[in-house]
């Protein structure tokens, strides 16, 4: 049975490396998230999050950003290896269950994982 414990080597932590794939990612829309994806060097893919306070206050921006974790950590084995995903939540987010969120992400990530 694989890991699925999320920890730092699979977090996106530098600005450059968030710059970098802001410029080089491949952009996709979904209803409530911005979801940005290029290929990298590392060995595993990456994740990183996004959640500005137009979403809310702390608790709800953390909400967010807990939901979105889970579902990287849960899906990771099926996401395609190298790729570094950073995740934009956009402002009229509301209060999404934790099914809304698998749904939207994964109708996104685990179809554009093969490109």
């Amino acid at each position: 049975m694989e890991k699925q414990s999320f920890g730092r080597h699979l977090r996106i932590t530098k600005k450059r490396d968030y710059l970098t794939v802001y410029k080089q990612g491949a952009r996709s829309y979904s209803e409530h998230f911005t979801i940005v994806a290029c290929r990298s060097e590392m060995d595993t893919s990456r994740l990183g999050i996004t959640v500005s306070k137009k979403v809310g206050n702390a608790v709800e921006r953390n909400r967010i950003r807990r939901l979105v974790r889970e579902f990287f950590r849960l899906n990771r084995s099926r996401l395609s290896v190298r790729q570094d995903i950073v995740i934009i939540a956009n402002k009229n987010i509301g209060s999404l269950t934790y099914q809304d969120v698998c749904a939207e992400l994964e109708s996104h990530l685990i179809e554009k994982s093969n490109v």
